[in-house]
């Protein structure tokens, strides 16, 4: 019997903080995937920001191949319907649905069929098709660092925010900063109820569609998209309490080092963006780049993270509470994991950028459900890019004509299969950050390599020996033999980047 799939992500959570990592975060509901399934110790994102990871996921494409390059580049609607999964597995009779943050396009730098930003001025009562799944219930204020849209503009969370007549006086709890203030614009111990959370509105809209599905003769498989822990660190009390700033680890080397980096650290940090829209520059210059922050901010900001990933962890616990209560977890997957991690505090960075550091680019995943062994811990390199081949292997269904993601079936029945490394990569043009660079990283279980290839210059870190990436050993002596295999993964990329979107979308 295929089985229900039920992919939940968060959206810029580091690989290591979950319970299960050792560090100080609760995250019970995971934990318990993790004992009762099997969890990926070095899974890596295919991208370091949100929508070419995301657009990977779906497409099971690499973002040179599938066109998502970057934040601002659109998944066109012809490759989400030819490679991604929820439209062909909707053709093999799977019902499909998108909940949560999608992020799949941006429509700012160009047009599409639809025009910009066209999808919020859809009809009160659209809930799809979108990108190849059948049902979608959206959310377009994903983080509270832009004004929220009133309706009727917005999507669905929007209306139900301000549905009773009550969604401003909601918003400016949202917006309070309770006491204590650490004086960092990023963090606050906010007003708002939890019940009106995007992770809460997430796990709701979730329930709500299983208990739909139930009695469905069709299988169905389900993309729960919750937009926290990203920036700004604003969780709601009483979880923004959960955790005191003074007893959070903190990273051992949190140090701006950018002597010992290739050019594109210090550049990503301090040239000036070109981005052409005034607003978005302003964010990229003022929001996005937070440097050295002192210890006393780094553990309020680090706080409330934490308690970020555990209300995630919570709703995580009520959806699997509800498969279990009705019946459904023998037949349904669950498969937890997020679209990229952040620095926190790591090199004396913070949020995401052009330095692939094991925080931002490792992320966890965890998976519980037919046919995954228990308390399997997999430590051979892998992806979210395998998750569609895994779903088709799922599914007794064939790869698209071109797939970059292996499944991962045979690992997660606890056969021994073989995966050298994991690949990422990432095309940054000046407008982002003010530097050009085209980086291609692979991460074996112990090494890890990212060249740029416009320049020829890159990083390599001996995780075994070094796993706080401190010492670069990109031609050093000593490595060569090993940087030399590095390359020829690097190299092995199949040769189809840039081939199946019109030299025209790529132009920002």
């Amino acid at each position: 019997m295929r089985p229900n799939i039920i992919l939940i992500t968060s959206d810029q959570h580091r690989g290591d903080c979950f319970g299960f990592e050792q560090r100080k975060v609760k995250t019970p509901h995971i934990d318990s995937m993790a004992v009762n399934g099997t969890r990926f110790s070095a899974c890596t994102t295919p991208n370091a920001v949100c929508m070419p990871a995301r657009a990977s996921i779906l497409s099971g494409l690499f973002p040179r191949t599938c066109g998502v390059l970057d934040n601002g580049y659109d998944l066109t609607v012809p490759i989400a319907k030819e490679y991604g999964f929820a439209n062909r597995m909707a053709k093999a009779g799977y019902k499909t649905a998108l909940i949560g943050k999608a992020h799949l396009r941006h429509g700012k730098y160009k047009a599409g069929p639809d025009g910009p930003r066209g999808d919020e001025r859809r009809g009160q009562d659209w809930s799809g098709p979108y990108m190849g799944f059948d049902h979608v219930e959206l959310i377009q204020h994903n983080h509270h660092n832009t004004d929220m849209p009133r309706p009727p503009d917005g999507f669905h969370y929007e209306r139900f925010f301000f549905q009773d007549g009550c969604g401003e006086e909601r918003l400016a709890r949202w917006d309070t900063r309770l006491e204590p203030d650490c004086g960092f614009n990023q963090v606050w111990h906010s007003a708002l109820p939890p019940a009106y959370h995007t992770s809460s509105w997430c796990a709701n809209r979730t329930i709500n569609y299983i208990n739909e599905r139930k009695l469905d003769a069709e299988p169905f498989v389900l993309w729960t998209s919750m937009p926290d822990p990203h920036t700004p660190f604003d969780a709601p009390e009483p979880w923004s309490r959960m955790y005191d700033p003074e007893e959070v680890d903190l990273p051992p080397f949190r140090v701006e080092d950018f002597d010992r980096r290739p050019f594109w650290h210090r550049a990503s940090r301090e040239n000036d963006p070109t981005e052409p829209d005034p607003v978005m520059r302003y964010m990229r210059v003022n929001w996005s780049r937070p440097r050295n922050l002192p210890d006393d901010i780094l553990r309020a900001v680090t706080a409330n993270y934490y308690g970020m990933i555990s209300l995630i962890d919570h709703n995580v616990g009520r959806i699997l509470a509800h498969l279990d209560t009705i019946g459904m977890a023998d037949n349904t997957v669950v498969i937890f994991t997020s679209d990229h991690g952040d620095w926190l505090g790591d090199h004396g960075l913070m949020l995401k950028g052009p330095m692939l550091y094991d925080g931002l680019v490792r992320v966890g995943l965890v998976m519980r459900g037919p046919g995954i062994a228990r308390g399997n811990v997999v430590e051979r390199p892998v992806s979210t890019i395998d998750l569609g081949a895994t779903f088709y292997d799922w599914a007794g269904m064939e790869a698209p004509p071109i797939a970059h993601g292996q499944s991962l079936a045979k690992l997660l029945s606890g056969q021994d299969e073989t995966r050298d490394f994991s690949r990422t990569e990432w095309d940054l043009g000046t407008q982002r950050c003010g530097v050009a660079v085209n980086l291609s990283s692979v991460r074996t279980p112990t090494l890890k390599l990212t060249v740029d290839s416009l320049s020829g210059l890159g990083e390599l870190y001996d995780l075994a020996e070094d796993p706080y990436e401190t010492t670069n050993r990109f031609d050093d002596p000593a490595y060569r033999k090993k940087q030399r295999e590095l390359t020829d993964m690097i190299n092995s990329r199949p040769n189809d980047a840039y081939s199946l979107v019109p030299d025209a979308a790529y132009a920002v």
